[in-house]
């Protein structure tokens, strides 16, 4: 069974893919002259291009212009989020309109920033690098805090119910050991690399590791109810050997299964 790794390195930040959409082939270059310095940008002319961009490239951000043809920034920024797929991905919305009903209207439709044409390139620096820190510190809480639900990395409706299916069918076949991709991408009716991306890109874990978090996390919440012994506990998740639970538990959660239980007992017995 692999070991978990849920950390992360300025290089994920600085080594993020941006999605560029814009139909404007000056600004195009303008911002990716700016960007490609710190993140790999990928450039799309509309919302359709943008989208065959996404079906085969794992993004970490979208920067699109508003007022395109063939399909707005409106249009596009809603497909985004109300595909299961892509809705994690953050989108800033770029226009030189300036009203307030254009703005509602982009944030309605779940955009994550909107930027006002003409802008500062320092300032889409930082709103680029503030969601991308944001979503980062929310992974790694997530795989520091032993009792944090699945569901919690969601951005939105459809990632929230996307990763409470994700957990619960996970949990219903935790005892086995052989769990991995390919019977995940089974039970949840998706390709692999389908499955493979959106976990990969909500959580910066591969779905194997998940699984393996999703292990540790439920026997986190095993220990937590005090009803059950170590060993028991380490076979229900699915580990043959209570050693090797042992040693992943205390490099994902920095303490021994012993630890964390003789913790949590001392935290109930406190006034």
């Amino acid at each position: 069974m692999e070991e978990i790794v849920g950390k992360f390195t300025a290089e994920d930040t600085e080594k993020a893919v941006v999605l560029l959409v814009d139909d404007n082939e000056d600004i195009l270059d303008f911002i990716t002259d700016d960007l490609e310095e710190k993140y790999h940008v990928l450039q799309a002319r509309n919302g359709i291009e943008a989208m065959e961009i996404l079906n085969r490239e794992i993004v970490q951000l979208i920067i699109s212009d508003v007022m395109m043809p063939e399909m707005d920034g409106f249009e596009f920024c809603e497909k985004v989020k109300s595909t299961m797929e892509f809705s994690h991905i953050p989108v800033i919305l770029l226009t030189a309109k300036n009203s307030l009903q254009s703005k509602i209207e982009g944030l309605e439709l779940g955009a994550d920033a909107y930027v006002e044409k003409p802008f500062s390139p320092e300032f889409l620096q930082v709103q680029i690098s503030s969601l991308l820190k944001n979503r980062n510190k929310i992974k790694e809480y997530f795989s520091s805090s032993p009792l944090l639900h699945l569901k919690s990395m969601g951005y939105s409706k459809a990632d929230e119910l996307f990763l409470e299916k994700l957990q619960d069918t996970i949990n219903q076949n935790i005892n086995n050991q052989d769990l991995d991709v390919e019977h995940l991408a089974e039970k949840m009716n998706m390709s692999r690399p389908t499955l493979y991306r959106k976990i990969k890109s909500i959580s910066n874990l591969s779905p194997n590791e998940l699984i393996n978090l999703t292990r540790l996390k439920k026997a986190a919440e095993l220990l937590n109810e005090g009803l059950l012994k170590i060993y028991e506990i380490s076979e229900m998740v699915g580990y043959s050997s209570q050693s090797h639970f042992g040693r992943n538990f205390a490099k994902q959660f920095g303490m021994s299964p012993t630890d964390y239980l003789n913790g949590r007992n001392t935290d109930k017995k406190k006034p």
